[in-house]
């Protein structure tokens, strides 16, 4: 007989591999690849992937995301665990595996990298972003030391934070910000974090005056 807890890893990895093979097998993950690359077609092969809750697709190394306004059970430390030291060309479509080049190609070439989320009102940006600064605080070490442990700890809990103060109700979203946000993340050689800083760019001023009907 198996213990709950082998039974729930055996369960995880299950539906790890099975979104695996979905998400190669509907539609097509990198849309570079479609028969034709035009705009009827790239929707068309998204709007597949979108019905399978396959939000991530690729065009080239460009992650498109679909924003599917539910949560989805793909952003476990299971799920984490596939993308660690994995090319993203091995492994199924996501933001991890976004957070893992960057991190890892950092580390390798000791060359500063940056990633540029941008989308319309309700896209996920901001989704994105923690998912990614998730994805980073997993997967950089720490040698044993609490402090890069509360470093790691300190720059996730602010997200909500900043979210409080910035955030706003819109026509298109309950949660929208209302503010660009500039996340600098700082590593010593070996990744280990050593501290952030957070720039705030202010958007749409008029807002601030006079918000528009129903906002």
């Amino acid at each position: 007989m198996s213990s709950p807890s082998k039974s729930r890893r055996r369960a995880q990895r299950e539906r790890a591999d099975s979104y695996k093979a979905i998400a190669t097998e509907v539609g097509v993950p990198d849309m570079v690849l479609l028969p034709s690359l035009t705009n009827k077609g790239i929707v068309a092969n998204l709007k597949d992937r979108l019905e399978e809750d396959l939000i991530y697709s690729y065009i080239g190394n460009v992650l498109v995301v679909m924003n599917p306004y539910k949560w989805l059970k793909i952003y476990d430390q299971q799920t984490m665990r596939r993308y660690v030291h994995r090319n993203r060309v091995d492994v199924a479509p996501h933001i991890f595996a976004t957070g893992e080049a960057a991190f890892r190609t950092m580390i390798s070439e000791e060359e500063n990298q940056c990633v540029i989320i941008s989308g319309e009102s309700g896209a996920g940006k901001t989704e994105a972003s923690k998912q990614i600064q998730n994805y980073i605080a997993s997967v950089s070490g720490t040698g044993g030391n609490d402090g890069i442990e509360a470093v790691k700890k300190v720059f996730l809990d602010s997200n909500p934070v900043l979210e409080a103060f910035g955030n706003a109700k819109t026509l298109r979203n309950n949660n929208s910000s209302r503010f660009g946000k500039y996340f600098e993340l700082k590593f010593d050689r070996f990744g280990r974090p050593l501290g952030g800083k957070v720039s705030n760019f202010l958007h749409e001023k008029s807002r601030v005056v006079k918000p528009g009907k129903g906002e």
